[in-house]
Order: C-alpha cells, then sequence, then structure tokens
C-alpha cells in the first residue's frame, strides 16, 4: 500500500507540474504513431517576453520589443524509442525558403524564420511544404525560459579554451577552463554568433558600456586590437555552441535525478518561458523519460543542413545546397520523408525539386560553414567530420 501511495503520489505531482507548462494549438500537426519515431520542431524565439531590469536591457528588450518574434533557433529533433536514438537537425535561420502566406509583405522568397511571427502553425507547414518533414510536435523557448532553465538545474558546465567575448550577445567568459555558466551567461551563450576568442589567453579587456557608442565595425577593430580573434561562422558557429550547451544541460539535468529537491526546483522553474503543443501527453513524456534516462548525450547525432550563401532581392540569404540536403534529410527520415510541394529557391530564384533519393542511399553528412556577413574575413570552409573548432566551448565535468 505504501509503494502504490507513493507512486500515486508522484504521478498527481508529475501531472500538476504538467499542467503548469502553457501550451498552444498548432493545428497542422501530423499525429505520431504510438511506438514509431516521431519528429519534435524545437523552436528558439527571440521574444523578449517575461525579462526584467539588466537582463531585459542587456538583451534590447523595450516595451515595443515583445509584441513580435521570429524564430532565430529551429531544430527538428529526430526521436526513435525502439532504436533509442536522437538525432537533432539544425536549419539556419537566413535559410531562404518558399512561402505559402504573407507574399505581399515578405515576396514569394523570404527568410525561414520570418514564418514564425504569427506562431508555430505557418512554420510548421512551411517546413513540410519545403522540405518534406512532418512535424508531430512543437516547443517554443523564449530568452527567460532559457535563462529559467539553465538556473533550474543550477547551470551547465562548459570547457573553455580561451577567453571569449561577444559584444552582441552579452558573452564575457574572462578565464579559459571548465566552468559553471548560469542565468543570464547561459542565454548569452547561446545566443551568441559574434564570437571572439584570445588565442594568446591574456587579451586586454574591453569595457562593454562603450560598445554602445561604437559601430560595429569600430567594435570588431579594437577587439582585434585587444588581442582577439573573430570566429567569422555567424549563425552556424552559433549552431555549433547550442549544440554543446544543449548536450551540457542534458547531463546536468541527468546527475539531477537522484536529488528530489533539485528535480523539483528544476520542474517547478521549467514552465516559465517554454511553451509546448496541447498534443502532448504526460504519459508519453514519462515513457520518452523512462526510455532515455540512462541515454548518453555523446551518442546524439547533431547535423546542420547543408547550404551555400546567396543573394536574393539585395538580401544576403542561405540556399540549400542539392544534393547534398536532401541526402542528409533521407539518411535522417528515411522513408517517412514526403516529397517538397513548394520547395525552397536555389541561388538562381528557381524552385526545382530535390533530387529522387531512395533510403537506401550511403550518404555523407557534412556541415556546411559560410562567410557571409563577416566583420572580419575568413576563408570559407567545409567540416564533413561535424568536429567542433578548438576555440568553441564543449562540455565537462568538474574536478
Amino acid at each position: 500500500m505504501l509503494i502504490v501511495g507513493v507512486l500515486g503520489g508522484g504521478y498527481l505531482y508529475a501531472n500538476w507540474r504538467f499542467d503548469a507548462f502553457h501550451k498552444f494549438k498548432v493545428p497542422s500537426l501530423t499525429y505520431p504513431v504510438p511506438g514509431q519515431p516521431f519528429n519534435i520542431l524545437a523552436i528558439g524565439s527571440d521574444s523578449r517576453a517575461g525579462l526584467t531590469g539588466a537582463v531585459a536591457r542587456q538583451t534590447g528588450a523595450s516595451s515595443n520589443s515583445v509584441g513580435g518574434q521570429r524564430s532565430d533557433v529551429i531544430k527538428i529533433i529526430r526521436v526513435d524509442p525502439v532504436a533509442r536514438t536522437i538525432t537533432i537537425l539544425s536549419i539556419p535561420r537566413d535559410t531562404e525558403v518558399t512561402l505559402l502566406a504573407h507574399q505581399t509583405l515578405y515576396g514569394q522568397f523570404n527568410r525561414i524564420n520570418v514564418n514564425y511571427a504569427d506562431g508555430p502553425n505557418l512554420l510548421v507547414k512551411t517546413i513540410k511544404a519545403n522540405f518534406g518533414i512532418t512535424i508531430n510536435h512543437v516547443v517554443q523557448v523564449n530568452f527567460s525560459g532559457l535563462i529559467n532553465s539553465a538556473v533550474a538545474i543550477g547551470g551547465v558546465y562548459l570547457d573553455f579554451r580561451y577567453p571569449v567575448i561577444d559584444p552582441n550577445s552579452g558573452l564575457e567568459i574572462t578565464h579559459p577552463g571548465c566552468q559553471l555558466v548560469n542565468g543570464f551567461q547561459a542565454l548569452a551563450v547561446a545566443r551568441s554568433r559574434h564570437y571572439y576568442y584570445a588565442l594568446n589567453g591574456h587579451p586586454v579587456w574591453p569595457n562593454r558600456k562603450d560598445f554602445a557608442h561604437m559601430t560595429d565595425s569600430a567594435i570588431n577593430d579594437e577587439l582585434l586590437n585587444d588581442g582577439f580573434t573573430y570566429d567569422g561562422t555567424s549563425d552556424f558557429g552559433r549552431i555549433d555552441r547550442q549544440t554543446s550547451f544543449l548536450r551540457a544541460m542534458f547531463e546536468r539535468v541527468k546527475s539531477k535525478l537522484d536529488d528530489p529537491f533539485a528535480m523539483n526546483g528544476f520542474l517547478s522553474n521549467l514552465p516559465k518561458g517554454l511553451t509546448i503543443d496541447d498534443t502532448f501527453s504526460l504519459n508519453e513524456l514519462i515513457g520518452l523519460a523512462l526510455k532515455f534516462h540512462s541515454y548518453n548525450s555523446n551518442a546524439m547525432q547533431t547535423v546542420t543542413l547543408p547550404e551555400l550563401p546567396a543573394t536574393i532581392n539585395g538580401a544576403d540569404v542561405e540556399v540549400v545546397e542539392e544534393p547534398q540536403a536532401e541526402q542528409l534529410l533521407v539518411s535522417i527520415f528515411g522513408s517517412s520523408l514526403l516529397r517538397p510541394t513548394n520547395p525552397p529557391p536555389n541561388a538562381a530564384e528557381q524552385t526545382p525539386p530535390p533530387p529522387v533519393i531512395t533510403p537506401t542511399t550511403t550518404t555523407t553528412v557534412r556541415t556546411t560553414i559560410t562567410t557571409k556577413h563577416h566583420r572580419a574575413p575568413t576563408t570559407t570552409t567545409t567540416n564533413p567530420t561535424l568536429t567542433l573548432p578548438s576555440f568553441d566551448p564543449v562540455p565537462c565535468t568538474p574536478s
């Protein structure tokens, strides 16, 4: 009777916590087949809603900045509960797609992140129409949600090989080594795409207050003169750093599973700034937790959609690189991948359908790193091994 009472009370407690999550309706979702692989669209919204004080000012929040939103982070998480595998596909925010709505405002083609201004439903439809990927669930995290998630688990441990600074996101790591990243600095790591690192380990540390009165070019010149080197990979580098942050957070949560007080704090803070679709069920989440409770985050596969820089309608964007992109999508989604009804444009603003590739085709996954929007020149490279560059942080265990 005692065991039944504890289990029943635990379920009621979990249900109470689950009810605290904000939920939205997404009519274009495809209901997943129980026990089969499914896709979660994870959206990092740039909404500043919920931020106050110094944090609000550091992220550029104002009274008129929380009304709209863009999907600065778009990740599709492929979960296979039978094989116990997780694959995360990142779609850069500047990816040019064929729009399904608001063409009078944004044109026939535009960046994928404009599809989120009114919520997730149009983004779900756009991903399916452009890439043939069906979405089964949606999770949205805004700036406040990411900060609260990090605080709830007591921060994450990341190893920075060099001192780093990002004048745009507010990231400042003044000394190298494995260290705890929490609160605003956790958000700054995940947002960082103007990333400077000090190879000699002893830069002249700038006063960030001076940046408010300087142009981007002047900031770049000062940081280079102070001994910093610029990572010119922009959004692609940010995706790599987000991957490190996610792995570190996954391991941190696992380390807290046997601490009921820590888990209570985590579960009570998690709903702040995090929204899920209303088809998610508590039983479904409990089932996933049981399946993946011993999962090693190093086994998680993370890839970025292969793309090339282009200029369309005078704007610097990224266009999908074929056939590499279709090969990658088939390797992830297999026979569940649909033929796109509205393929994305190429650099010539044409919309040819992707090549037909069977799921048995051997593929090579790679990430393309481009040089667009750089304030310091770099060389365009590819990263076939998906190994993080030495200047990016990686998860670590404190000694």
